[in-house]
């Protein structure tokens, strides 16, 4: 009898790159992607936060380079991705969100996150997909999504509007690149346990709301988004395309 081969998770030979990739989400699936033996390219606004990164990663033996990109700068997204790619895997991660009941949303607010967190995603994953066609290869690209793209919440209409938004451009996406053979899906993670989400939690209420809606009663950790991470990187999902993974602690289920 011939038993089911066990998938690979390994990510030997793949190069990945990763925006915002000097802190949160973005460090961390950098950290994992490298450990998984993939060559890793991080980016950001941020030199000292991706030295930080780089030399980590470097002292445990890892393979990692970084470069500073604003990733509203399109010209620029354009021109040093295409200086550097193609890469295999793309984890587009750089967000915003500016927390504003719907009648004090200025149109400010509007443009640096819609901006940031839609039209960069958009054109970041172009830039990586138009590498990976020219060469002829496959590849994988994750869009940082949230559960937010899945529901409302009060004060987050251009947050959400910006990860529906995504939702929707990874679907369109992933038809388009298909024939090709690069898959594009989203990760969806609930509220993490971050120096950066303590206070948006800290406000009144909030923090036990959020824990009502959490179906597992806590908040999640940043560890256990990067099994998702891996997942969607590796060949463990070749038939994985145009989705959402939901890692929220069953808020969205009801």
């Amino acid at each position: 009898m011939t038993l089911t081969p066990l998938p690979s998770f390994r990510l030997d030979g793949k190069r990945a790159l990763v925006t915002g990739g000097g802190r949160g989400i973005g460090a961390a699936g950098a950290e994992v992607f490298a450990q998984a033996g993939a060559a890793v390219t991080l980016c950001g606004r941020t030199a000292a936060d991706l030295d930080d990164r780089v030399r980590e990663i470097r002292e445990a033996g890892f393979e990692a380079e970084a470069f500073v990109l604003d990733v509203t700068d399109i010209a620029a997204v354009r021109r040093e991705i295409g200086a550097r790619g193609p890469f295999d895997i793309l984890l587009n991660n750089a967000g915003v969100n500016r927390i504003r009941p719907i009648t004090e949303v200025t149109e400010e607010d509007y443009d640096v996150v819609l901006n940031l967190n839609l039209k960069s995603a958009l054109f970041v994953a172009q830039a990586v997909a138009k590498g990976l066609l020219e060469s002829g290869r496959p590849g994988s690209i994750i869009n940082v999504s949230s559960q937010m793209g899945h529901v409302g919440g009060a004060g987050r209409s251009l947050y959400s509007a910006s990860k529906w938004g995504l939702e929707g451009l990874t679907r369109c996406m992933a038809i388009d690149l298909a024939p090709h053979g690069v898959r594009v899906n989203t990760i969806c993670p609930t509220f993490i346990d971050t120096a950066m989400t303590r206070p948006i939690l800290d406000t009144p209420g909030t923090r036990d709301f959020v824990l009502s809606r959490i179906k597992l009663g806590r908040l999640g950790r940043m560890e256990e988004l990067t099994g998702a991470l891996l997942l969607l990187a590796s060949d463990a999902s070749t038939l994985m395309t145009g989705g959402s993974v939901m890692v929220d602690g069953g808020w969205t289920a009801g």
